[in-house]
């Protein structure tokens, strides 16, 4: 029995000593003279990525929008009688000339402007009549004074009326010679009928006209662009500037649009600023209400590009960890240019090649405020 005790025992601290020892665990990270200091042997440096920072080359900056009518070349055209749909004379996609006939009316209300026209002419012919027999009388020594001068003003009445009545029917493009009461509606521009909100032997009225007009005529070779631009990117945005256009009808291809207004205000929706521009469109590929991208080259400036992800805020100070070696990060703080392609542009607080940490920052930040 003693001697199988004996043998147990052996065999346990034979067991005992041909088991591997453990390794000791590496120490906790320190943080000494702004910088978070970690054991070489820690398996946290290895979930620490890193990229050096590198000089600014030609970039670009990209923007979402759509294109719409060139409101330049473009009318909207409403009546302004009610009346009833005569005959429409276009039809959508047909080219017109400007002061082409699109359709006419019945326009009871025109009828009585031209009626109150005809009469006035009638009435200052009378009235110019009545002046020279009172001036004849007059200088004749038969008629008194004061009947010349009514004469004088009832002709001067007579001529005001006329000029009125006249005045708003050429503001219609109308005259007094017929009393027909037919209105021609007509196209102030050239180009595409794009859009036709009436049908024959409609009732129209200007109080309730569709909101864009009887008719909508636009030149389709001419188009404008809209852009939603970010407050981060308005320094990099100016007046006649050049974009790229690019659509899906373009396929791989893209247009060259130029900028032509910022607008002066901030979206309080989406915090973007509407940018708007002159894009050409000979082959008509570009259609209204397409949504586009636009691109902006920008020329190489001063600072360094490292990922946004390297970048973080503390107050209103922005920092990045930098890989000093032998398992020091050091914490910088740095001036912050643009944002471009997800890149940050950094303008102070980096040298180039200086590697940054771009997954683990949060971690180091956190080491740093509670060690600090």
């Amino acid at each position: 029995m003693n001697k199988i005790l004996l043998a147990f025992s052996a065999a346990l601290l034979a067991a005992a000593c041909s088991k591997p020892q453990e390794k000791p665990a590496a120490p906790p990270p320190r943080v000494e003279n702004g910088a978070v200091i970690f054991d070489p042997a820690s398996p946290q440096i290895a979930s620490l990525q890193t990229v050096a920072a590198t000089p600014r080359t030609d970039s670009a900056i990209r923007f979402s929008g759509r294109l719409v009518w060139n409101e330049d070349r473009t009318a909207r055209v409403f009546t302004p009688f009610a009346g009833k749909v005569l005959a429409i004379h276009v039809k959508p996609g047909d080219a017109v000339k400007r002061g082409a006939l699109l359709a006419e009316l019945a326009a009871p209300d025109l009828g009585v402007a031209q009626s109150e026209a005809r009469k006035s002419e009638q009435d200052y012919a009378l009235a110019q009549k009545t002046l020279a027999r009172v001036q004849e009388l007059h200088e004749a020594g038969v008629a008194p004074t004061k009947d010349l001068q009514a004469a004088q003003a009832d002709a001067a009445r007579a001529a005001a009326e006329r000029a009125r009545t006249e005045a708003r029917l050429k503001s219609w493009g109308l005259d007094a010679r017929n009393v027909d009461q037919r209105f021609a509606l007509r196209t102030p521009v050239s180009g595409v009928v794009v859009e036709r909100n009436l049908n024959p032997g409609q009732e129209v009225r200007p109080d309730a006209a569709p909101q864009n007009g009887l008719f909508v005529v636009s030149d389709p070779e001419h188009l404008w662009f809209v852009l939603d631009a970010s407050e981060a990117s308005l320094a990099a945005v100016r007046p006649g500037q050049e974009v790229q256009l690019s659509a899906s009808s373009l396929g791989d291809g893209h247009v060259t649009g130029r900028i032509t207004q910022i607008a002066d205000f901030v979206d309080p929706q989406t915090r973007t600023v509407k940018v708007r521009g002159t894009v050409d469109n000979a082959d008509r590929k570009l259609k209204a209400e397409m949504y586009v991208t636009a691109q902006i080259r920008l020329a190489a400036g001063e600072g360094l590009l490292i990922p946004t992800s390297a970048v973080y805020l503390r107050g209103e100070q922005h920092y990045v960890f930098v890989d000093a070696g032998g398992g020091r990060y050091a914490r910088r703080k740095v001036q912050v240019g643009p944002v471009s392609d997800e890149h940050q542009v950094v303008l102070a607080g980096l040298e180039p090649g200086a590697k940054v940490v771009t997954d683990g920052n949060l971690l180091l930040e956190k080491i740093f405020a509670e060690k600090d």
